[in-house]
């Protein structure tokens, strides 16, 4: 399959990731409108840039996904970064919150939220938007992962995944962001509010909103990420470990404590560890490898 030529906005990239670009965009030969299942992280953004400059930006649409697991600070992250490509954003509200076996959260939750996107926008988006072909931002090191199940459901609905295809692992990704421009190059990974649930307890609403509003506190008195672990009347806050020492000045204990008990919570605690992005499906991991 030959590559589309390199447009104008790639042409430019430095010549160490020029072969990389061509490759993704080689990916979407043929299509000439397409839909990006867009999360505002680094990975879909890239490929909406990328697809934007060979496609042209007219031909992109960014389809985002809302509901409640949807933190605000990354809606309005998303927002930005789709004005910034230059790209139309097509907010999609999804209701995975009403399917049973997403909401009793077992290592399958991600199958059944990406599912329920995935047929969304079948259902709803690709003829209104005249679409040849929907994409997600899978890389190949996801797709090396075996604890990944929302990839089954890209499959399932034959969403293209054209950096993976592509060999685009994550920090090259990440190179292409820079080179891109785009200023989500280097934000941390941000998994969805119910990845904060442990694996087993219900995800409800209520519980999305808690961790939704002291996660906002957090970021609002300075910490460059977090995760709010919610353990019923408790919420464990994590922050990495370089960045413990301000969790413990009076003026941010006391915002965070009192920001936590206005969101619900009993009991507001820090965990010493740090940040640990995919805790709980990682203790899903290891059960299955036991």
């Amino acid at each position: 399959m030959s590559a589309p030529a390199l447009a104008p906005g790639l042409d430019a990239l430095p010549a160490e990731l020029r072969p990389l670009a061509e490759d993704v965009a080689g990916q979407l030969a043929g299509i000439t409108r397409l839909g990006v299942a867009y999360s505002g992280g680094v990975d879909s953004a890239t490929l909406l840039a990328l697809a934007a400059r060979v496609l042209g930006a007219e031909n992109v649409v960014a389809l985002l996904g809302v509901s409640p697991s949807l933190a605000r600070r990354e809606h309005r992250l998303a927002r930005r970064t789709t004005e910034q490509i230059g790209v139309e954003v097509l907010e999609i509200a999804t209701a995975e919150m009403e399917n049973p076996d997403y909401a009793k959260n077992d290592s399958a939750r991600c199958f059944h939220c990406k599912d329920e996107l995935f047929t969304r926008i079948d259902e709803d988006v690709v003829g209104a938007q005249r679409l040849d072909a929907v994409a997600y931002g899978e890389n190949a090191d996801d797709a090396a992962r075996h604890d990944r199940p929302g990839a089954g459901a890209a499959t399932r609905h034959r969403v293209l995944r054209p950096l993976a295809a592509a060999g685009a692992t994550k920090a090259q990704v990440r190179e292409l962001a820079r080179a891109l421009n785009l200023a989500v190059a280097d934000k941390p990974a941000a998994p969805c509010l119910a990845s904060r649930v442990p694996f087993g307890q219900a995800v409800t609403p209520e519980k999305l909103r808690q961790i939704d509003e002291l996660e906002d506190a957090v970021f609002a008195v300075g910490f460059s990420d977090c995760r709010v672990r919610h353990h019923g009347e408790v919420a464990r806050i994590e922050v990495p470990s370089a960045e413990i020492p301000r969790v413990v000045q009076p003026e941010v204990r006391a915002a965070l404590t009192r920001a936590g008990k206005d969101a619900g919570f009993a009991h507001v605690t820090l965990d010493l560890d740090g940040i640990r992005s995919g805790l709980f499906a990682l203790q899903i991991v290891r059960r299955d490898d036991v």
